[in-house]
């Protein structure tokens, strides 16, 4: 079966990379935009940071792109080499065929991204679908893995089946609708005014997942060996924070499990929490 494009047409799908760009126009950080080849084709990534520094791989969720990360790459890139990577089959600019989650797909494309920057070992950061995918990647591929962040992650407790009734409910009262069910997945704190004209135009040119997202089984995350964080928001309405935090405790004691009361799933300006997590520095 031939794998699909999320992206509605070509029309919305320039609407869309057209203020993406915008984005990276006015972001006044020094920064690159690269391409990489791999099996599942190119690999679009916004790179920063000195060369020398170590490498650190951002992953964002899904129905969105790395343009999630801007404001979070300037403090990265102080002490690491920063790759955000626009995962394919989302509505970034790498290729835009959705590849099957209950495959090991996403974690060869991503062993052939660090392959392609001759990249050994990676600090992975994940939000959401990203997260899943740098702990399916960690699984597979333990010993490329430096630090493993999961923020919101997909995959350790299943999603809320009442998200999908809040999303239908507020879906009948357009725009403004729209506007209030962000709100909610932002845990009620107002998205800036651009990112959210960005989130309405991926909302109507772009075909959200429906593939349901598998659940890691106890004896693959029993594995983990490297240093793992977990950040996740007390007021999230897509997945279970508390028990994401409980079973990711119970399999992995030594992990680093924070759960933000006041943070819903899109948890964004976490760069000092995780770069401490990341300097080994221990908690008050």
């Amino acid at each position: 079966m031939k794998a699909k494009s999320g992206f509605r047409n070509k029309e919305r799908k320039k609407d869309i990379l057209d203020m993406y760009d915008s984005f990276l126009e006015q972001w006044k950080f020094p920064h690159e935009e690269q391409m990489v080849e791999t099996r599942f084709g190119e690999t679009h990534l916004i790179t920063a940071g000195h060369k020398e520094c170590p490498p650190l791989i951002l992953l964002h969720g899904t129905g969105m792109n790395s343009a999630m990360w801007l404001e979070e790459i300037k403090n990265y890139a102080n002490e690491y080499r920063v790759y955000a990577a626009d995962i394919p089959g989302e509505p970034g600019k790498s290729n835009e065929r959705q590849l099957p989650l209950k495959s090991k797909a996403y974690a060869l494309w991503l062993l052939d991204v660090l392959n392609s920057l001759q990249i050994e070992k990676s600090v992975l950061i994940g939000i959401s679908l990203g997260a899943w995918l740098a702990l399916k990647f960690s699984l597979h591929y333990p010993e490329r893995v430096e630090k493993l962040v999961l923020i919101a992650p997909s995959g350790i407790s299943p999603a809320k089946k009442s998200f999908l009734f809040i999303a239908l409910y507020y879906g009948l009262f357009g725009e403004k609708g729209t506007e209030k069910l962000y709100l909610k997945i932002n845990g009620g704190r107002k998205l800036p005014e651009r990112m959210l004209e960005l989130q309405k135009l991926i909302k109507k040119g772009f075909r959200y997942r429906m593939e349901e997202i598998p659940i890691f089984r106890d004896d693959e995350i029993k594995r983990l060996s490297m240093p793992v964080a977990l950040f996740a928001g007390g007021k999230d309405i897509m997945l279970h924070s508390d028990e994401t935090a409980y079973r990711l405790h119970k399999l992995l004691p030594h992990s680093d499990i924070n759960v933000l009361p006041g943070e819903g799933h899109s948890i964004t300006r976490l760069s000092d929490e995780i770069i401490s997590f990341l300097r080994g520095d221990k908690k008050e």
